[in-house]
């Protein structure tokens, strides 16, 4: 994709399959942090809130959701057990549902440690 400069624009030029998905996790996101600032970076749409929260993508046969830590892979190992986590990615294969649930987990904790970080 070319230079984009919101959100939004990556999403609309993103393949027509991934629309769903990358508002759903845009949605998502922002449910969980609704004070997280909304950005491009990396040519990707990222949030921020304290310090950096999450960025996703789409490829060309899944959407990826970043920044899942090391402490998060153990935390949530028994979600993540049956799902596809390439290094710090959870990616989401093309036809298949946002992990709601445990993407608003892992955002709404990045958000407590970024607050407790901003406090010492």
């Amino acid at each position: 994709m070319n230079k984009l400069e919101s959100v939004s624009d990556y999403i609309s030029n993103a393949p027509a399959w991934a629309h769903s998905t990358l508002q759903e996790l845009r949605r998502v996101i922002k449910s969980a942090a609704p004070k997280s600032k909304e950005s491009m970076s990396y040519h990707m749409p990222y949030y921020s809130q304290g310090g950096r929260l999450a960025y996703f993508a789409a490829f060309k046969n899944h959407c990826s959701f970043f920044w899942i830590s090391s402490s998060d892979k153990k935390k949530y190992a028994k979600d993540l057990k049956s799902m596809k986590v390439v290094g710090s990615t959870l990616q989401i294969p093309r036809g298949e549902k946002v992990p709601i649930t445990l993407i608003k987990k892992i955002v709404k904790a990045r958000v407590t440690s970024n607050e407790a970080k901003e406090r010492k």
